[in-house]
Parts: structure tokens; C-alpha cells; sequence
């Protein structure tokens, strides 16, 4: 069955937390790219989450410009999966595309709307 890791960081706090996503609410993530809005409550979190990216088990970065959830060899000069000190220089490297597969391991979110607090 599917899994996932889902960090979800909250811009008001500035913090961060992990939860662990399976079987059925973790199905509801796959097909979802990273920019869509999810109800936290569908994969069983609270509030409205925004998919901003993730990794493999392997390791290899999510790429939003990137399509499909296969992995690519991308032509890079700046940002996701690619770091360098130098300016001008261009490098092949693999990523991942920017859906949400099986083989996807941690999805990165951030909350976009907290939880109606109970009265």
C-alpha cells in the first residue's frame, strides 16, 4: 500500500511537523501536482494544505516545472536540485516530475488555512 511522509510547515509559526499518510488517505494524494490546494481532512489533517513539492525514495526532487511523475534528465542553471557557486554554468541532472506517484516518498506542504476551532 501507499505511504507518504508529510511535512507540513505553517508561514505563521515558522515551524513545521511531520505526519505519516497511509493506505486510503494516502491514495487521495496520488495524481495531485505541486501548487494544488488538498483538505487536510480528506488525508486525515486538518485545515487546507498547499502541495509545494517533495522527494523520492531515492532521493530526487520534485520539480514543479517538470511534468509527469516519472524521473527526467532537466538541462538546469538555478533552484530545485541544483546548487552551485559559480554563475553561467548549465548541468543535466535527474528529477522528478511535479505529480505525486507511488514512488514519491515525502510530500512537502504548507497550510494555507488553519482548522475551524471548535466552539
Amino acid at each position: 500500500m501507499v505511504s507518504y511522509k508529510v511535512v507540513i510547515s505553517d508561514p505563521k509559526t515558522g515551524k513545521s511537523e511531520a505526519q505519516e499518510v497511509k493506505d486510503a488517505n494516502a491514495q487521495q494524494l496520488v495524481g495531485r501536482k505541486i501548487g494544488e490546494i488538498v483538505d487536510g481532512a480528506s488525508i486525515g489533517l486538518s485545515g487546507k494544505l498547499m502541495i509545494t513539492g517533495g522527494s523520492d525514495k531515492a532521493g530526487f526532487p520534485m520539480r514543479s516545472d517538470t511534468l509527469g511523475g516519472g524521473k527526467n534528465y532537466v538541462l538546469l542553471t538555478k533552484g530545485v536540485g541544483y546548487r552551485t557557486n559559480e554563475d553561467g554554468v548549465k548541468k543535466r541532472k535527474l528529477v522528478r516530475g511535479n505529480t505525486i506517484t507511488e514512488e514519491v516518498f515525502q510530500v512537502n506542504a504548507k497550510r494555507v488555512e488553519d482548522a475551524p476551532k471548535p466552539a
